[in-house]
């Protein structure tokens, strides 16, 4: 069944994809570090893994995530990881990766990554705005849809 897998320790629209997830009356994995508020909703589960180590909560949404699977992350390592597993990922600001893009934007990623740390660069992306939460809702919705007709 297709699930939605949130990254949520920095998601910003976990409050829209749950709207959307009962509008589908879809399944959501919110996997965070730490316990947080979620709707208490059988179609909306927490999963908290608090264990010790890097990536846990993206090395388990990575195990989870597959064919006809929503992944909602700003993490590109993970995206590739879910690509590789033939799920569907969206970041907040609505970029669907794909497997045609997802080398080249890893490869941006590790330049800027390299270029903030000589200070050439200082500051990150601009804050999530109206205009983001819109283009997230619609590109979610256009990814339901092309997993359900499939599933047909």
């Amino acid at each position: 069944m297709l699930t939605i897998y949130i990254d949520a320790d920095a998601c910003p629209v976990k409050d829209e994809i749950y709207r959307v997830a009962i509008r589908y009356q879809m399944p959501v994995k919110v996997v965070a570090n730490n316990w947080m508020r979620v709707p208490q909703m059988p179609l909306i589960e927490l999963v908290v893994r608090s264990e010790v180590g890097l990536n846990i909560v993206d090395d388990w949404i990575a195990e989870q995530a597959g064919p006809g699977d929503i992944v909602v992350t700003g993490d590109i390592p993970l995206a590739a990881r879910c690509i590789a597993n033939q799920a569907r990922v969206l970041d907040s600001r609505g970029r669907v990766f794909t497997d045609a893009d997802i080398g080249e934007t890893l490869a941006m990623r590790d330049l800027f990554d390299g270029l903030r740390q000589t200070g050439a660069i200082t500051g990150g992306p601009s804050s999530h705005q109206g205009k983001h939460v819109s283009k997230f809702l619609s590109k979610l919705d256009e990814l339901i849809n092309q997993v359900r007709r499939m599933k047909k």
